[in-house]
């Protein structure tokens, strides 16, 4: 039977905290002002969204400046704003069907500048959409919670990790941080990082699974802490891996941020690994993210 920890371990998959949370005040920002960066970070459908919807606003505000001047396109018909879309939709794709054209020099001029941003945003689109396809990522599954357990019979904080592709990353490394507030003997607020070393920080190969471990000893900034001393520090764990893609041959990244309330106290993870009658090694992933209760108490 699973224990409520298992069941929060897989509700926090759907509250993934990827990021610090952190309000940002002064900062000047806006859409504008990293446009590149956004459209690069942003999902698929949102970045086809917003291509289109820029694609249609440029060519309603041609459709608008040809429509305002009358007779500024030949063959289309007296006060037909659909015509006046249907040309400009033609002129910034370079088709030009032949039923209709620019007459007079102010539709000449103006059919010009449409033709130039038509295939300057074909470039930029292109661009943007090379470097999204191109951007190397990694498809690394953390487990829903940390878990603090034993380990050959010491306390140990761990995290389950698992290559959601079928490749192989080449020297892999996974490192865990312990993110904080303190106030110094100044009295100063301050965000610290403190590094917690792990029992074994790289992998030459890292293909299936891989629970990291850090020893909670004297050494350790988690030493003599619990539960409520990681919440009233507003402690976060921080674990981040890298790795090279065999595939890509380029280097990938992934992190995971675990809050307090995301670290289980005296718990150990379900067991993945079994073998068959005839010695095949099975993971089942159904239970990656199980979380049983230690009977021994950490």
């Amino acid at each position: 039977m699973e224990s409520r920890a298992s069941n929060r371990a897989r509700n926090a998959t759907s509250r993934r905290s990827d990021s610090l949370q952190v309000e940002r005040i002064g900062l000047k920002t806006g859409f504008f002002q990293d446009l590149y960066h956004f459209l690069l970070k942003t999902s698929w459908p949102m970045f086809f969204f917003l291509f289109v919807a820029a694609y249609l606003v440029v060519i309603l505000l041609f459709a608008a400046a040809y429509f305002s001047v009358e007779g500024s396109i030949a063959n289309a018909r007296p006060g037909s704003f659909f015509d006046a879309f249907s040309f400009s939709m033609q002129t910034i794709s370079t088709i030009g069907y032949g039923a209709m054209l620019p007459e007079g020099v102010f539709a000449d001029l103006l059919a010009t500048i449409e033709v130039f941003v038509g295939l300057l945003g074909v470039a930029l689109g292109t661009g943007l959409v090379f470097a999204k396809f191109s951007r190397p990522t990694a498809r690394i599954m953390f487990s829903g919670v940390a878990i603090v357990g034993r380990h050959q019979g010491q306390p140990a904080l761990m995290v389950r990790m698992a290559n959601e592709r079928t490749n192989h990353i080449v020297d892999a490394r996974c490192n865990f941080h312990l993110v904080r507030d303190i106030v110094t003997v100044e009295g100063e607020f301050m965000r610290t990082f403190n590094d917690l070393k792990l029992v074994r920080e790289h992998s030459p190969i890292f293909a299936m699974t891989w629970t990291a471990i850090h020893l909670i000893d004297e050494s350790s900034p988690l030493f003599g802490m619990d539960a409520d001393g990681l919440r009233d520090a507003r402690a976060q764990l921080l674990v981040t891996f890298s790795g090279l893609d065999e595939d890509f041959a380029q280097q990938v990244h992934a992190r995971r941020f675990y809050d307090a309330p995301e670290i289980i106290w005296k718990a150990r993870f379900a067991d993945l690994m079994s073998y068959t009658a005839e010695g095949l090694l099975v993971i089942d992933y159904a239970r990656f993210h199980d979380v049983l209760p230690l009977e021994e108490p950490a």
